[in-house]
């Protein structure tokens, strides 16, 4: 069995790395649909449209370039790559909208930020 380190991820909006990265969060559904009839004795459903959403939590950074690619309300292509950008890795891509940025601290702590999104069409799964 294959196993792979969250530390090996990379996240790029467009073609900028996203810099800081502490973990993140991709989750894929399809909605149902209801197909019983009158007659059925169980209910019988066929898959309807899928849809992806997630989120990043980053260690808050000014200056990086990847960072500031995500502003609210933006649309970019998100790649994510849970193995790494190296040739023949298999990683996630979709168009995105950056829903949400939220920003904390504490007196023990850094400023962190999360990242959350919502995928807009297919999200795919290819090879570097």
């Amino acid at each position: 069995m294959a196993v792979t380190k969250g530390s090996s991820g990379v996240i790029k909006a467009g073609s900028q790395t996203i810099g800081e990265v502490k973990s993140y969060s991709i989750d894929s559904t399809a909605n149902t649909i209801d197909t019983t009839q009158l007659s059925d004795s169980a209910t019988s459903f066929v898959a309807g449209n899928t849809s992806f959403s997630g989120s990043a939590d980053v260690f808050w950074d000014p200056d990086d370039t990847g960072q500031q690619a995500v502003t609210i309300g933006s649309s970019v292509t998100l790649n994510l790559y849970p193995e790494g950008t190296a040739t023949s890795s298999k990683y996630y891509n979709g168009t995105v909208i950056i829903t949400g940025i939220s920003r904390s601290g504490a007196i023990d702590g850094t400023v962190d930020a999360t990242i959350s999104f919502q995928g807009s069409g297919a999200l795919t799964e290819t090879t570097a």
